[in-house]
């Protein structure tokens, strides 16, 4: 019998991600309020819409294998060569291509334990090893404890969220610079910055390129483009060069590339998805302050509310969902007291605390 390789059959059968699709068919729910998932339930620019329509004949093509238009209208809007820039099928595609080629067998990458996981099923899936800081105990990631950790251990790469998922959190561009000045030289600072838009540029640090960064993008949040996976990187020409030898060059959408770029050209559609992502994530803390409950401050398009305790969390959860309504909760603690719940419309949002007074009112603080 061919078995796999041995670090892979180490690995503990796990499902990252259970969507919703599975648990309809778990729970017999026909449809779910759809919260659980970060998606944005604006959906995507009209624009977006009406080009990838355009182009659905053309679906025989492959894609461009090197997203030459996009590459360079993501130029322009970074002020970068098209050289530094790699697009593919989300972050956690071009998370994978940097893990390949930047952590060598039992290799060591340094994470926040408790953060978007995919970066870690990437390092054990590759051979690598994790190290972890904890959250501190408002909810945001340590940097002092992960630079701590990674002048100790020196490990090959320190991956980053920001803004942060699962907590919403936030670190202005000064803070990040101070960040990455204090990791060694020999770490690559992989910056997943998924919810980016959500920010004002000028809260970002500058595009600038060196070596010893990562920086990475997406369509599927503020751009509502989840579905076509489509994403991007930005990093040295050097760098890029290194994910050209082993990135899968037909692996992305023909209709994504489209749709991306009609979107980049529609900012006015983006920046009206993000002031009502803001007025949502506010409805939510005043749900919360209604419900005397504590949460966190998000600039993200998603919340996390406060149920006072991980049993408490995961019930209230579970009870959501036999009422319709799928949301999520963080796995490892000081966050896994919170459930978040995501941005919706306002039929979404107002379902969403409709079922959630409910649950309260039953569930024992």
């Amino acid at each position: 019998m061919a078995r796999p390789a041995p670090h892979i059959e180490a690995i503990p059968a796990t499902t990252p991600f259970v969507g919703p699709e599975q648990l309809m068919r778990e729970t017999g729910a026909r449809e779910l309020v759809r919260l659980g998932a970060n998606e944005s339930a604006f959906g995507p620019s009209p624009d977006a819409v009406r080009a990838m329509s355009a182009e659905l004949e053309r679906l025989s093509w492959y894609g461009d294998p090197e997203s030459l238009d996009l590459r360079d209208a993501l130029a322009a809007k970074h002020g970068c060569s098209p050289s530094q820039i790699v697009v593919g099928a989300g972050i956690d595609d071009l998370m994978g291509v940097a893990v390949r080629a930047f952590l060598a067998p039992g290799g060591l990458a340094l994470t926040s334990r408790g953060t978007y996981p995919t970066f870690n099923y990437h390092v054990t899936g590759y051979g690598g090893t994790l190290a972890f800081a904890e959250y501190r105990s408002d909810g945001k990631p340590d940097l002092e404890a992960l630079a701590a950790i990674a002048r100790e251990r020196r490990p090959s790469i320190v991956y980053l969220a920001n803004p942060d998922n699962p907590s919403g959190a936030f670190y202005g561009r000064h803070e990040i610079e101070r960040f990455r000045a204090a990791l060694p030289h020999e770490s690559l600072f992989m910056l997943d910055e998924a919810y980016a838009d959500f920010v004002e540029p000028d809260e970002l640090p500058p595009v600038a390129f060196d070596d010893g960064v990562i920086r990475m993008r997406t369509f599927s949040k503020a751009y509502g483009m989840a579905g076509a996976r489509i994403g991007y990187a930005l990093m040295t020409q050097e760098h890029a060069a290194t994910f050209q030898k082993i990135r899968l060059h037909y692996g992305i959408n023909r209709n994504a590339q489209v749709g991306a770029l009609a979107s980049l050209a529609d900012d006015a559609f983006r920046a009206r998805i993000v002031r009502e992502t803001a007025l949502a994530r506010e409805e939510y803390y005043a749900l919360a302050r209604e419900l005397g409950c504590a949460y966190l401050e998000s600039r993200t398009n998603f919340v996390c509310i406060d149920m006072g305790g991980a049993q408490r969390a995961t019930r209230v959860m579970n009870e959501l969902l036999e009422r319709g309504v799928w949301i999520r909760k963080p796995g490892a603690p000081p966050l896994d007291r919170f459930i978040r719940v995501s941005v919706g419309t306002e039929p979404m949002r107002a379902a969403f605390a409709r079922a959630l007074r409910a649950v309260l009112a039953e569930v024992p603080a």
